[in-house]
């Protein structure tokens, strides 16, 4: 079973992008804390953050886009992908990252600074009937 439930805190705005016949991601930071501890000799052991990538697709990601901002906490859920690239130099890199199928917005509206409309939900990528979309595309756009 690949299963991941986070609940952190957004380290930055999410980055928009548009693939694949106008196919919405999101690409996000989540910070999740690690409470402090004293083990039973007395050495104190500090809190500890963790960061991590997450990757929204589709409706998920037009909600990202329209609603999350830095700050805000979130809950995430989905599995972990990782993938690698070869950077400028040449040197292969390796990336993990939540590929994130179910969130929920934990901030409360009345916490978020809502410069957005609402009422009316993002709209739908239109798919072409003869180029349909994938379910998951298997190029990040990251």
């Amino acid at each position: 079973m690949n299963k991941v439930m986070l609940i952190g805190n957004v380290g930055k705005d999410p980055e928009i992008r548009y693939v694949d016949n106008g196919v919405c991601t999101a690409k996000l930071s989540l910070a999740t804390k690690t409470q402090g501890y004293t083990l039973p000799n007395g050495t104190q052991i500090p809190e500890r953050t963790e960061w991590h990538h997450l990757l929204f697709w589709r409706r998920l990601a037009e909600i990202v886009e329209k609603y999350v901002r830095k700050g805000d906490k979130l809950y995430a859920e989905g599995e972990l992908r990782t993938r690698n690239y070869v950077d400028h130099q040449g040197v292969t890199r390796y990336v993990t990252e939540v590929w994130v199928n179910n969130m929920e917005m934990l901030t409360p509206k009345s916490q978020r600074e809502m410069s957005i409309d609402t009422d009316s939900p993002p709209s739908a990528p239109q798919k072409n009937a003869n180029n349909p979309i994938p379910d998951r595309p298997t190029e990040v756009p990251f």
